[in-house]
């Protein structure tokens, strides 16, 4: 079983900045890609940013300019920085990771609960 955990969320004015952590725990060989998804209220989930074990990143065309995904490998962990935030931004945002575990073959994927970012006007 693996536990993805996000912190970091709350409420910002617009043009602000907050920084998103999602740290991955429990039984772990190996994280390929990490994500960051958002769902608005009343909207479809959508991917924001994904960044690959080589430090490959793509980003939504909504955030490009304004968010940063980065990781530590070490840490097993997943980071967003978002700054010149927008009400549009106010969302839950979830990490989702792929996951390598000890003594098992095949990949599998991971939700975090979520946290909510809350973006003023």
């Amino acid at each position: 079983q693996v536990q993805l955990v996000e912190s970091g969320g709350g409420l910002v004015q617009a043009g602000g900045s907050l920084r998103l952590s999602c740290a991955a725990s429990g039984s772990i060989f190996s994280i390929y890609t990490m994500r960051w998804y958002r769902q608005a209220l009343g909207k479809q989930r959508e991917l924001v940013a994904t960044i690959t074990s080589g430090g490959t990143t793509n980003y939504a065309d909504s955030v490009k300019g304004r968010f940063t995904i980065s990781r530590d490998k070490d840490k097993n962990t997943v980071y967003l920085q978002m700054s010149s935030l927008k009400p549009e931004d106010t969302a839950v945002y979830y990490c989702n990771a792929d996951v390598e575990k000890p003594n098992l073959s095949g990949v599998w994927n991971y939700w975090g609960q979520g946290t909510q970012v809350t973006v003023s006007s």
